[in-house]
């Protein structure tokens, strides 16, 4: 009886030996686990307040996921500097083009559906734009010339369409009297208009491009396009279609084309850097605070319109990183994720490394984007906002900001900042 009760209680002694390690702080090996050095960590909140302390940013917010856990998350500044009120990482920001990805992903999950396929034209769902023009620019003037070939999806989602926002000087004038390029505060915003967004794009068919389709790579309305393509296949609006598809199943509750009442209270406000480099708040419209919260509602901007959080977005991101699906949640197959995100365009979009998916820019090459590993993506918006997508690193990193123009290098600076903690 006594050599029995003395083995238990030896054993007794070995678990709670064991029970005690296990419960050791977790810090130290945490580090060692996911490779991130806490005190080149630190040195990202000095930078992002630095920016905020010299006055030119007015704040912004910025999160790390290594994994899908969450390594850094901090709130700097004011979302509104001068009525005081302190930046919080439940703040909402305009995320502009950031916009272009969850559009994109909408147009694949419908392509993951039968209704319809990359290379069709886009006249397929959008009938005006069977015949297209181009806008030459030549030794004696302008010569608007007809498209040698119709525009298809492809052709949109990698930005090779030709189509521009509208503000290059031999086409802005016939662009704004058609309420587009310098009209649309930069060339891209629709927030105002009280059209739907297919009568906008169906006018824009009549406008002519810049460059023949499949032949350059020209930035512009491209993802506004497939936002009404999206509406056309499917009969919902692109609102519906994104909250249906994305933002619900992976419960992104602040993630909008529009604002209520009460999260209009967290919407960042708009800066704009001066010609000495500082933020200065900007002005109402279309180039500044935006019809968000007070506009018609009526035009889903599927290349530009989107408000979101950095948290909300990030679920939207480490979705992709995971190959489409999210906590038991599927959105896109893993080759879909996989189409988006590898180089489809060759050297269009850069001859230095960097490519185009669908809908992402890409590394393809060590070095060609700072110290992003090769088969990394990611984008940003005009107010500022930039992310990076590291599968290799396991790495999703946001840095969200409203300051448009924003003259910083703090995009550049951010994620490389990120980057130097990994061990």
């Amino acid at each position: 009886m006594s050599r029995s009760y003395s083995v238990s209680r030896t054993a007794l002694s070995a678990s709670l030996l064991l029970l005690a390690i296990l419960l050791q702080p977790i810090s130290a090996s945490a580090q060692a686990v996911s490779g991130i050095n806490a005190e080149r960590l630190a040195r990202i909140d000095g930078v992002l307040q630095s920016y905020v302390d010299n006055g030119e940013l007015a704040g912004a917010v910025a999160l790390v996921l290594q994994h899908g856990e969450t390594v850094y998350e901090k709130a700097v500044g004011f979302s509104d500097r001068e009525a005081g009120r302190a930046m919080t990482t439940a703040n909402l920001f305009r995320i502009a083009s950031q916009t272009k990805a969850l559009t994109s992903v909408v147009i694949l999950s419908l392509m993951e559906e039968g209704k319809l396929n990359l290379n069709d034209p886009v006249s397929r769902f959008i009938p005006e734009w069977a015949s297209t023009t181009v806008a030459e620019v030549t030794d004696t003037g302008v010569n608007i010339v007809p498209a040698r070939r119709q525009i298809t999806l492809r052709d949109l989602l990698t930005h090779t369409a030709g189509i521009s926002y509208g503000t290059q000087s031999h086409i802005a004038d016939l662009y704004a009297q058609k309420g587009l390029g310098p009209e649309a505060g930069m060339g891209w915003y629709t927030a105002d208009k009280e059209e739907p967004v297919c009568s906008t794009m169906e006018r824009l068919a009549s406008l002519p491009f810049v460059a023949q389709p499949g032949e350059q790579w020209v930035y512009g309305y491209n993802t506004d396009v497939l936002g009404c393509v999206a509406e056309r296949a499917s009969g919902m609006p692109l609102d519906e279609l994104i909250r249906s598809r994305i933002t619900g199943p992976l419960g992104m509750q602040d993630t909008e084309f529009f604002l209520t009442a009460a999260q209009a209270e967290r919407l960042v406000t708009v800066y704009s850097s001066d010609d000495s480099g500082k933020a200065v708040r900007a002005a109402e419209g279309a180039r500044g605070q935006g019809h968000y919260v007070d506009g018609p509602r009526r035009n889903f901007a599927g290349g530009a319109g989107l408000i979101s959080s950095a948290r909300d977005y990030s679920r939207f991101l480490e979705m992709i990183r995971q190959g489409g699906e999210l906590d038991g949640v599927r959105i896109l197959a893993p080759r879909t994720v996989a189409l988006m995100t590898s180089n489809q365009v060759g050297t269009l979009h850069s001859s230095t490394g960097l490519g185009f998916g669908l809908g992402f820019e890409t590394t393809d090459r060590y070095g060609a984007n700072g110290m992003d590993s090769v088969g990394s993506f990611g984008w940003g918006g005009a107010y500022g906002s930039v992310y990076r997508v590291d599968p290799e690193a396991g790495l999703s990193i946001l840095l969200m900001i409203n300051q448009l123009p924003n003259s910083t290098d703090i995009r550049v600076k951010f994620p490389t900042m990120v980057y130097q903690v990994l061990e």
